[in-house]
């Protein structure tokens, strides 16, 4: 398929109540709430759609439940592939695990290709009112004279004609690189978790399955063993392929690690009829980078809010970021409405601040808890043996799971999530 050229919008079409920078799923779900809040939203994305993203691409029931929030049809039909749970490798030991059954949450997941799945998202909020221009690539901020962002300078298309655009507020939906937030100080901090990525498309037998393959196996005798903290995965996508690939949750604690020739170490190790060789190789080996544990901070300064990766809303615990980019673009996109909504001055600032404590009071205890997890994994003799004598215990590996995925009911629900809600409670005030 071949996108049409981007067009050059005038005067009058570069300016709304709220810009949102970029069209991944933190975006677009931005745009999908402010637009169905009444507000004129402009979303600035530098690709065409479609386009490829570096993803896992299996949506966990977290994910399905921002989905059905914004009214995105998750049927079969409309080309979803469900999946019941995950099937988990280590230590010798294979067990296959559902999704809880949770008043909260789902309990099913999903399988898109991020191709398809960003492209989805961005329409349904054009559905929704939202203007989504691709082809334009945000360089710096507008700044007025107080030093606020009030837009946001691009370039369009191929020809980079400059343009400016105009704003009351911006949402930064860019990404890792985080270009907006960096030109005003706000730079990513070290002393939290960034992963990495790396997948392939394989055409493989094992592209039909009702379950998601994790491998805590990926290199038990290879020379990066002892600072391999992540997993390896093998993801039906139901379209004769499968995504393979491995996260690497802490790059800090593996340092010159050959990403490809982990992927090809671990993936000679699997069965030989699973096809995932590079003779069934469909696509190169791409990577990219996974920022965790809100790893930019403040979450919004002079005008600009930030979502997804952008903030690094990334899950410590299993590099899972899709749901949570939709509900920080949700968050991002209330937090505007509400500003909006209030007098130009301090009372408007008071709303916007707000944001970040939000961010901290959802995720910190969890992401706190995930970094403390992260640390126990540079010690590879202690993942064997949890994986080799926990997997054994289907209980404790169901819990495990409930914690890992963020999928409780809190402290209303049973033993488990009560044990998981005091966890995260006391990280947070830790």
């Amino acid at each position: 398929m071949v996108s049409a050229a981007p067009s050059v919008p005038d005067a009058a079409d570069r300016s709304a109540d709220v810009l949102v920078v970029g069209a991944g799923p933190a975006g677009s779900a931005a745009a999908y709430w402010l637009a169905t809040a009444g507000l004129d939203v402009a979303v600035l994305e530098k690709a065409s759609f479609p386009r490829e993203k570096v993803c896992g691409d299996g949506l966990t029931p977290r994910a399905v439940a921002a989905l059905q929030a914004m009214g995105v049809d998750t049927s079969a039909t409309a080309g979803w592939v469900r999946h019941r749970g995950l099937r988990v490798h280590g230590g010798g030991q294979v067990v296959e695990v559902d999704w809880p059954r949770l008043s909260s949450w789902p309990d099913f997941g999903l399988i898109r290709t991020r191709r398809e799945f960003d492209q989805l998202l961005a329409r349904h909020a054009t559905a929704a009112g939202a203007r989504v221009h691709e082809g334009v690539t945000v360089t710096d901020p507008l700044l007025d004279d107080a030093g606020r962002v009030a837009g946001v300078h691009a370039t369009v298309g191929d020809e980079r004609a400059p343009r400016t655009w105009r704003a009351r507020l911006v949402i930064s939906a860019e990404g890792l690189s985080g270009r907006l937030a960096k030109s005003l100080g706000l730079l990513r901090r070290e002393d939290r978790p960034l992963g990495v990525a790396v997948r392939r498309y394989v055409a493989s037998p094992r592209s039909e399955d009702d379950y998601l393959d994790i491998s805590f196996d990926l290199t038990p005798d290879g020379p990066s063993a002892a600072s391999m903290p992540g997993y390896g995965w093998v993801f039906g996508m139901g379209d004769g392929t499968a995504n393979v690939g491995f996260g690497l949750l802490d790059t800090r604690r593996a340092v010159d690690v050959d990403h490809r020739a982990v992927l090809r170490d671990w993936l000679a190790g699997l069965p030989p009829e699973w096809e995932l060789d590079e003779d069934h190789a469909v696509t190169p080996v791409r990577g990219a980078g996974l920022p965790m544990a809100l790893h930019r901070q403040p979450a919004y300064t002079r005008g600009l809010l930030l979502a997804g990766d952008s903030v690094g809303a990334v899950n410590p615990f299993n590099g899972e970021g899709i749901s949570y980019a939709m509900e920080t673009g949700r968050m991002a996109a209330e937090a505007a409405v509400e500003a909006l909504a209030a007098p130009e001055g301090p009372a408007r600032e008071v709303a916007l601040r707000r944001y970040p404590a939000r961010l901290a009071e959802e995720y910190g205890g969890h992401h706190r808890l995930g970094t403390g997890f992260l640390a126990l994994m540079r010690h590879p003799e202690l993942v064997r043996f949890a994986t080799a004598h926990g997997l054994k215990r289907p209980a404790l590996v169901r819990g495990a799971l409930r914690l890992m995925g963020n999928l409780t009911d809190g402290r209303d629900g049973d033993a488990v999530d009560r044990t998981v809600a005091a966890l995260t409670r006391l990280a947070r005030v830790a």
